[in-house]
C-alpha cells in the first residue's frame, strides 16, 4: 500500500516485522499478526511524506533469529539502492529491537536514516502507544540524516549503539543507561541534541545475501553460533565450557562489576580463546564501561587470557558485534583470526560518549531536510 500526504511529499519505505505494535488478542494472549498496511493505518502521516509498506515477516519479536535480522538488513540495502527512496522506518518488536538496531547500524553506510520503533501496547487498543510512535518514526525519517540508525519511542530519539530496553512495559521502554538521548520529537518538530560517534559500518555479509528466516535443516543458512553466559555467585565454568563445546565460536561473559568473575572461568576462558574462539566481556551492571581494575578472576585477567571487554555495550549488543565480527571473516582469507580480533576490538571499542551537535532545535532539523532537497 501507498499513502501520500502531499504531492511533493518525502518517500519513506515502512518495513513491517511484526511485534507488539502489529499484535492482536489469541485468546489467551497477544501474538504478533497484523499486517505493516493495517499497522500503518492507525497511524496519521506526517505532513509532507509518502509511505510504502514492506511486509518482510510478522513474529514476536523474542522468536527473533539471525536469520530473520540478516534478512531485514539485505532488505534495508536492497530498499536504499533505489535513490528515490529518502528513509526507512522499520517496525518491531521491543524484546530484541536493540540487537536488530546496532546490527543494521553496524552496516548501515547510507546517509539515508533508518528508524526503529514498536509499541508496549498491543495494536487496536484504545490507549495503544503504537500509533504515536510510528507517527514519530516517519516524521524523524522524512527529517534527518547522518545520524545511522535510530530508535524512537515514546518522543524520544536514540542512537543504535547503547540503547537497550530499560522498561518492561512503560511506555518510555528504551534509552542507554550510559548516555544522553539523541534527541527528542515532538510538536512537529524533531531536535537533534548531539551527533552520534560510530565505527566505520561493515559491508553487508555474504550470509545477508542468502538467508532465508523460514529454512530449516540443509535449506538454511549456517550462521556462527555465539553464546551468551552469566556469571553469579556460585558461578563456575560449566555452561562456558559447554557452550564452546556445542561449537559457539563466540561467547559473550556477562560479568559482574566492571568486568569481574573467578580465576576457574579466567581460565576457561584462555582456553576459549586459544581454540579460536571470540570472547567478549561485559557486565549485567546497568550503566558504565568496564575496566581493568581487579585480579583474581577479574577484568585484568580476563583480558590476559585473551577477551575484550565491551565499553558501555551490554550482552544482546555485544553479541551482535561478535557476530558481525565472524560474518566478515570468510573475506578474511589467511590471517582471518588476528583480523577478527581487530575488527570485534573497533566494533567494542566505540565512543562512551558523543559530541554535542552543532546546532539544535527546530533549525538543526530544518538544515537535515533542507540537505537532502
Amino acid at each position: 500500500m501507498k499513502r501520500t500526504n502531499d504531492g511533493g511529499a518525502r518517500r519513506i519505505v515502512v518495513i513491517s516485522t511484526g511485534g507488539t505494535i502489529a499484535s492482536r488478542w489469541q485468546g489467551t494472549g497477544y501474538a504478533a499478526d497484523a499486517s505493516g498496511d493495517d499497522v500503518l493505518a492507525t497511524a496519521p502521516l506526517p505532513e509532507g511524506v509518502t509511505v510504502e509498506v514492506v511486509d518482510l515477516f510478522n513474529v514476536n519479536s523474542s522468536r527473533m533469529t539471525s536469520a530473520h535480522q540478516l534478512a531485514l538488513l539485505r532488505t534495508v540495502h536492497e530498499t536504499f539502492a533505489d535513490p528515490g527512496v529518502d528513509g526507512i522506518v522499520v517496525t518491531h518488536g521491543t524484546d530484541t529491537l536493540e540487537e536488530t538496531a546496532f546490527l543494521l547500524d553496524l552496516h548501515h553506510a547510507d546517509s539515508r536514516p533508518v528508524v526503529l520503533t514498536g509499541a508496549q501496547r498491543p495494536f487496536g487498543t484504545g490507549d495503544g502507544d503504537g500509533p504515536g510512535n510510528l507517527y514519530d518514526a516517519l516524521q524523524v525519517a522524512a527529517s534527518v540524516r547522518d545520524l545511522g540508525v535510530l530508535v524512537v519511542f515514546d518522543g524520544r530519539v536514540h542512537a543504535a549503539r547503547g540503547t537497550v530496553k530499560t522498561q518492561t512495559l512503560a511506555a518510555d521502554a528504551f534509552s542507554d543507561p550510559s548516555a544522553e538521548r539523541l534527541g527528542r520529537v515532538g510538536f512537529s518538530r524533531v531536535d537533534i541534541e548531539r551527533q552520534p560517534e560510530r565505527p566505520a559500518p561493515l559491508p553487508l555479509p555474504a550470509a545477508a545475501r542468502t538467508a532465508n528466516p523460514g529454512a530449516t535443516g540443509p535449506d538454511a543458512t549456517p550462521l556462527p553460533r555465539v553464546d551468551i553466559i552469566t556469571h553469579h555467585s556460585d558461578g563456575d565454568p560449566f555452561l562456558l565450557n559447554a557452550a564452546v563445546s556445542a561449537g559457539a565460536r563466540g561467547i559473550v561473559l556477562v560479568a559482574t562489576g566492571a568486568g569481574n568473575a573467578t580465576p576457574e572461568i579466567a581460565a576457561a576462558v584462555a582456553d576459549a580463546v586459544a581454540r579460536g574462539v571470540l570472547v567478549a566481556v561485559t557486565t549485567r551492571v546497568p550503566a558504565g564501561p568496564l575496566a581493568e581494575i581487579y585480579t583474581g578472576g577479574g577484568a585484568v585477567d580476563l583480558v590476559a587470557a585473551g577477551a575484550l571487554l565491551t565499553g558501555t555495550l551490554r550482552a544482546g549488543q555485544a553479541r551482535i558485534a561478535l557476530l558481525s565480527t565472524l560474518l566478515a571473516e570468510g573475506a578474511d582469507g589467511a590471517g582471518a583470526p588476528a583480523r577478527s580480533t581487530a575488527r570485534l576490538r573497533r566494533l567494542l571499542e566505540g565512543p562512551v560518549r558523543a559530541e554535542p551537535a552543532l546546532a539544535t532545535g527546530h533549525s538543526r532539523s530544518a538544515s537535515a531536510v533542507a540537505a537532502r532537497a
